[in-house]
């Protein structure tokens, strides 16, 4: 193909390409490569630190439908956030061509997420004639690890945990074939040149290779074993599903006394034997993210009932790596995946660290060679208000980022202390890291460093800001204060969950914020969590929150819902308590003394609480082992249904109003004391917030004139609130904008907080 007059008689013009988003390690220079030949046309594609670039040369009527069909015709797995083209000078290619890739001024491009195997890879996996037959990391451009194994930018074999697999022949032909499935698929790998997998005892000890080390481990899950296994982006913890000795010896071995545990099982058909799947969970489930889904429980579904006690719904996720489908295609049944680490501590990556911090609860290791290099839990799902909205952000999802309104200086943002997440935003682009847990330990801590660390690195920061939560004595503003050199802002916890919901629906404001959660610490330095605000990025002014009432022992109280109860009552009674059997068993009086004289009981505003609280009054919960557990017990109580509410009012006090409890409980009580059930308090209950609620965003939109309002905060991981609360305030004229990208519980306070920082740092330079 020459220069200048071409025989269809057009005119030869080059453009240069340049593409930002998800477009490395997805098959987008492949695609692009055998686009361009499709169409006739010459030039090349490389990967850059900013994304891919492309100079294609030809008709510009060709080159029109080429860029067209960047964006139509894009891998699944691609995600284009911008296309720019400019005009070159035409070069003297005579073909298209794959180049090395070259670093661009600072980096831009983005990360896709780990990636499920995908449908093909299955079916050969499983092809006796396949020479990947059996082979637990096979892969291609269209799934596989991802983040879990990059360390720079551009995504390139010698950048990820593949580096030292050096490709045999065969493995090396299909890299390099622009016709095959594996061009330029990075962790392409086989038996002959790739990661190997292996058993080992609790020592460390291998005791089988290969097939016959899937063989053992099934014999150990069959036998109620506890298997540990190394996935794609961390460690699982394993046994037998339908085990309830297995269960109960995996609960006491990892210190997770009732928390629920999610089910691994086969495919969608297994999945369908165990819950009610609706089609937005089906099509989740078997995505590319595969992340568990929190679904409704079959009655008769085979499962032990210590796998989620005293829940209606079963936490499901399909197996996702090849390691995954060879374990479960010959298992046969469901087997519990729970992260592999002991409770609140950070997710095992490395072989010698799971041998070393897993010794006491596996009795076996489930090995291979391939490093992690960032380490992430499952992410969670669930559906609620007409959409699967997350509930944990981690493998799978990150780091896609959460695209925001404007641009402007980089900010980093620390998140709170409990379900941490950090966020680096860059540009149009917030990347929130993955899920970290809760910040209560060391190892958490060195997690969450190491969290921050990577993603300055991988994406080449240097932010102008970090942010953080109020609180002083959360480890995340500690960790804020002591950077040298970097200016500190704190932000109010539940002004940064407002400007979550603004960041994710791309709004700047301002707006009516419901901000409903467990603890958040206030302005005026009280435990908040019941608040009506109005506020944008820039400034939050709270108008309304819920009564203040008293926590007998303090946090001790988050612990001991009773305890809670018993200050509830004591403050809606004026400290005559009524007799009630949730307190048989339980040493009131020491607490009574302390509410008396009002010693070491912080007044909190707290919905979370008070939740809480009416679980306790009502004998569900007198004392939990994970959170939101009494809050969770009553929302499940209810049956999925909302019931006439008690009689609720509003007061003054100060320059806000509040939603009153006291009365409330008060109603609650006597309803109690004359038989009534768990189940017709919490339909009444909720019926009552969902009332209240919606009357104080009108009273809200009254004094601001504003008909916007925001849903965010933990307690909106209740279905039965959100989608009551959702329907009231669309009737009543509101429009609503509640969380569907990161999760409306302290897990996505991170990216508030970062945009709050970006306003503080445009507003001073403007200044």
């Amino acid at each position: 193909m020459g220069l200048g007059r071409e025989p269809w008689g057009g005119t030869t013009v080059r453009r240069k390409i340049e593409i930002g988003g998800v477009v490395q390690g997805v098959g987008f220079r492949p695609f692009v490569f055998n686009l361009a030949r499709r169409h006739g046309l010459v030039g090349c594609v490389a990967n850059t630190s900013r994304g891919v670039e492309i100079e294609v040369q030809g008709s510009p009527e060709v080159l029109d439908v080429f860029t067209s069909a960047l964006r139509e015709e894009a891998p699944v797995q691609a995600e284009i956030l911008s296309l720019r083209t400019s005009s070159v000078p035409p070069g003297a290619e005579t073909d298209f061509q794959i180049l090395c890739s070259r670093t661009i001024g600072p980096a831009a491009t983005l990360i896709a997420p780990d990636l499920a195997l995908c449908r093909d890879c299955l079916r050969e996996m499983f092809d006796p004639a396949d020479r990947r037959y059996l082979y637990p990391f096979i892969n291609c451009t269209n799934c596989g690890p991802r983040y879990s194994i990059v360390t720079a930018i551009p995504y390139d074999r010698p950048a990820t945990a593949m580096r030292r697999f050096a490709m045999c022949e065969d493995c090396r032909r299909e890299y390099d074939d622009p016709g095959d499935r594996r061009f330029h698929a990075q962790p392409v790998a086989c038996p002959v040149c790739g990661p190997r997998v292996w058993l080992s005892d609790a020592a460390g000890t291998e005791l089988a290779g290969a097939q016959a080390a899937f063989a053992l481990a099934i014999e150990l899950l069959r036998d109620g074993k506890i298997l540990a296994i190394k996935g794609l982006s961390g460690f699982h913890l394993a046994v037998d599903a339908s085990s309830a000795p297995a269960l109960a010896r995996l609960r006491f071995r990892k210190g997770r006394e009732e928390k629920p545990f999610a089910v691994m099982v086969a495919d969608l058909a297994a999945a369908r034997k165990l819950a009610d799947l609706a089609g937005d969970e089906e099509v989740l489930l078997a995505s590319p993210a595969a992340p568990i889904v929190l679904a409704l429980a079959r009655s008769e579904n085979g499962l032990a009932r210590a796998v989620a006690p005293d829940s209606q719904r079963v936490g499901l996720l399909l197996a996702y790596t090849p390691l995954h489908h060879l374990l479960l295609r010959e298992f046969g049944g469901g087997l519990v995946m729970t992260s592999g680490n002991l409770s609140e501590e950070p997710i095992c990556i490395d072989n010698g660290e799971a041998l070393a911090r897993l010794a006491g609860i596996a009795d076996g290791f489930l090995l291979h060679d391939r490093d992690i290099y960032v380490r992430g839990d499952d992410s969670v799902v669930m559906q609620m208000g007409g959409r699967l909205r997350p509930l944990r952000r981690s493998r799978g999802f990150v780091p896609k980022p959460v695209q925001v309104e404007g641009d402007g200086p980089a900010v980093l943002a620390v998140g709170g202390e409990l379900k941490n997440a950090v966020c680096l935003l860059k540009e149009n682009r917030a990347f929130l890291g993955q899920h970290l847990g809760d910040l209560k330990n060391l190892p958490a801590y060195d997690f969450f460093r190491e969290n921050i660390a990577h993603l300055l690195k991988i994406f080449a920061t240097e932010p102008q800001l970090v942010v953080h939560d109020l609180h002083p004595d959360y480890l995340s503003t500690r960790w804020a204060l002591e950077q040298q050199g970097l200016p500190a802002l704190a932000v109010q916890h539940h002004h940064a969950h407002l400007a979550s919901v603004l960041a994710e629906h791309r709004v700047v404001g301002p707006v009516i914020g419901i901000i409903l959660d467990g603890t958040g610490y206030g302005w005026d330095r009280t435990i908040w969590g019941g608040e009506i605000l109005v506020g944008d990025y820039r400034e939050c002014r709270r108008v309304g929150s819920f009564e203040p009432m008293p926590l007998p022992g303090g946090d001790a109280a988050v612990k001991a819902p009773w305890r809670t109860g018993l200050g509830y009552l004591h403050a809606a009674f004026a400290g005559r308590i009524p007799e009630l059997p949730f307190l048989q068993g339980y040493s009131a009086g020491p607490l009574l003394e302390m509410l008396e004289r009002d010693l070491n009981c912080p007044k909190t505003s707290s919905c979370g609480r008070l939740f809480d609280a009416v679980a306790a009054l009502c004998g569900l919960r007198g004392e939990i082992s994970y959170e939101a557990q009494a809050a969770i017990a009553l929302m499940e109580t209810a049956g999925g249904r909302l019931a006439e509410p008690y009689q609720w009012e509003f007061y003054e006090e100060e320059d806000i109003f509040r939603l009153a409890l006291r009365p409330l409980i008060r109603q609650i009580a006597e309803e109690i004391g004359g038989g009534a059930g768990p189940a017709e308090v919490s339909r009444r209950l909720h019926g009552t917030l969902v009332a209240m609620l919606a009357g104080a965003a009108e009273r809200a939109r009254e004094e601001s004139g504003l008909g916007r309002v925001v849903l965010s905060g933990g307690v909106f991981n209740n279905y039965l609130l959100l989608e009551g609360l959702l329907a009231v305030l669309f009737a009543r004229g509101f429009e609503v904008l509640a969380h569907g990208q990161v999760p409306a519980g302290d897990g996505g306070i991170a990216l508030g907080q970062a945009m709050i920082g970006r306003q503080y740092l445009l507003d001073r330079a403007a200044d």
